[in-house]
């Protein structure tokens, strides 16, 4: 699942998309649209999100609101183009009991139990290390260009293997990169370093 969303849970005064938002990588062009629409607060991903804890799998347009009107077709014709066909998404509450969102999404059918536990434990694992933290302006130290490169290709669901392809260097090399990356941004897996860049607008 090539794309992510981090999100506060929309609340009754506060149901907008950006004002909720604490990281994606969707393209920028997506985000602006649905932005625009106002169906986040109403949307059908809230209301599975309030019946239940368990993570669940979805091949529907979660961002699109209940209704089932012309637009909400178009919405969901919009980021099916854009490869978010297919989500994984479920809730989590953090140490100071703030409510958050995430959901992966791409193309993929339903992932093995396995992965999704990951996935999971690797969302808890952000709330704990990063989301209740004060935010930085930006990384301690600096991340090189291929460091953000790689980075960037992680961030859309590539291996070691494949970015080593893209960038045509050894998947070693790529490791290496993205562990300095990881280090510079005080981060424990590429989830939470990717999470981070785009906090810091580096992605």
């Amino acid at each position: 699942m090539p794309f992510f969303l981090v999100a506060s849970f929309p609340k009754a005064d506060k149901p907008e998309f950006l004002a909720n938002l604490i990281s994606c990588n969707w393209p920028a062009s997506l985000r602006d649209i649905y932005h625009s629409t106002d169906a986040f607060g109403f949307s059908k991903l809230v209301g599975r999100l309030r019946q239940g804890v368990r993570p669940f799998f979805t091949r529907e347009c979660l961002f699109s609101t209940a209704l089932n009107s012309e637009s909400d077709a178009d919405q969901k014709l919009l980021f099916e183009s854009q490869g978010l066909v297919s989500s994984i998404a479920f809730s989590l509450h953090d140490a100071h009991l703030n409510h958050y969102i995430f959901v992966f999404s791409g193309t993929r059918d339903a992932l093995p139990q396995e992965d999704v536990a990951k996935l999971y434990f690797g969302a808890l694992e952000l709330l704990d290390l990063d989301l209740t933290r004060s935010p930085q302006d930006g990384p301690r130290e600096k991340l090189s260009a291929r460091e953000l490169e790689c980075l960037r290709w992680s961030a859309a669901g590539k291996s070691s293997e494949e970015i080593a392809v893209i960038l045509n260097i050894s998947g070693h090399t790529v490791i290496s990169y993205l562990k300095s990356a990881m280090r510079k941004l005080d981060s424990v897996n590429r989830m939470q370093a990717v999470a981070r860049a785009c906090r810091f607008r580096l992605l």
